[in-house]
């Protein structure tokens, strides 16, 4: 058996991204140089450990067994490469870092830009995805940190408040449900609505709760971003279900924000690890980026008033 390192991150990137082709790109490889190692990692033990389908790819019980072993033998080689930084010129860590849409797009990029201008030996594979993923991901290993919702379960893991991060639904000014205030999920379904991309964790989120209420979202259009959805909802087109914190960054003010009556829009992100204390000195650096109190007072939504409608 003969892996190295960039053997072990290609496999693990197939895995996380669920086929070969991606897999490859994250790992700087050609699709067909990507596949002939996956073939002779698979030859050098005469086993498979990927299973190949129309929709892509799963790991075998083999290639889930040298998931965990891969992952295990990466995160000591980060850790001995940061530990060894000082002695060595141009060696660099990696922190892997796990968020919901909301984190990604309103919080984290000038906190991030701060942290690795102050932090020039060290990188951040930052990737989003829902909350349950994420948890999911922290508990076998594949992060360092994540960032999700209070909503999913994270009994067996250690978490810390990030922000106070409540859903609103905006809507036309002249909006039917514009004098309701707050609205109830189940009201706002029966109505149109703009979206994010289908792929957005904050997307999947909604559509969850859509199901679970009985309904589904009627999404007429879908935007890549915040502000392309507040530009769609102002010109008329549908409802949506935005952060507050993208409301209040924007110019517009051309359509109205209600809150929602529901427990699972008055949400709080927490970031969360399997135990803070074990993290490589890299990740604890950003960890500590990520609390300090001066960053996370610019952002404090905790006491806002979400009983009644503002105009935009």
């Amino acid at each position: 058996m003969h892996f190295d390192l960039t053997d072990l991150r290609l496999y693990l990137h197939i895995l996380d991204s669920g086929n070969i082709t991606a897999g490859a790109a994250r790992s700087h490889l050609s699709l067909a140089a990507a596949s002939a190692r996956i073939r002779a990692m698979e030859a050098s033990l005469g086993t498979e450990f990927l299973q190949r389908g129309r929709r892509g790819v799963s790991p075998t019980p083999a290639g889930k067994a040298l998931a965990q072993h891969a992952r295990v033998l990466l995160q000591q080689s980060e850790r001995m490469q940061q530990d060894l930084a000082d002695y060595a010129q141009g060696v660099k860590g990696q922190v892997r870092l796990l968020c919901n849409t909301t984190a990604i797009t309103e919080y984290l990029p000038e906190v991030l830009a701060d942290f690795l201008c102050e932090h020039p030996n060290l990188d951040i594979d930052l990737q989003e995805l829902p909350s349950a993923r994420i948890t999911h991901a922290l508990r076998q290993g594949a992060a360092d940190l994540g960032i999700v919702s209070d909503a999913v379960d994270t009994s067996d893991l250690q978490t810390l408040p990030f922000r106070a991060d409540p859903l609103v639904l905006i809507l036309p000014s002249d909006h039917p449900l514009s004098d309701a205030a707050p609205v109830r999920f189940s009201d706002a379904l029966q109505h149109d609505f703009v979206g994010l991309r289908a792929d957005s964790a904050l997307a999947v989120y909604l559509e969850e709760q859509a199901l679970h209420s009985g309904s589904r979202m009627q999404i007429r259009i879908r935007a890549d971003g915040f502000d392309g959805v507040l530009r769609m909802v102002a010109r008329g087109v549908g409802l949506a279900i935005v952060p507050l914190a993208a409301v209040e960054r924007t110019a517009l003010r051309s359509f109205k924000w209600v809150a929602l009556n529901e427990a699972w829009a008055r949400r709080t992100l927490m970031l969360c690890a399997r135990d803070f204390a074990t993290l490589p000195n890299y990740a604890r650096a950003l960890l500590h980026a990520l609390t300090d109190p001066r960053v996370s007072e610019q952002f404090d939504v905790e006491h806002r008033q979400l009983n009644g409608e503002q105009a935009l």
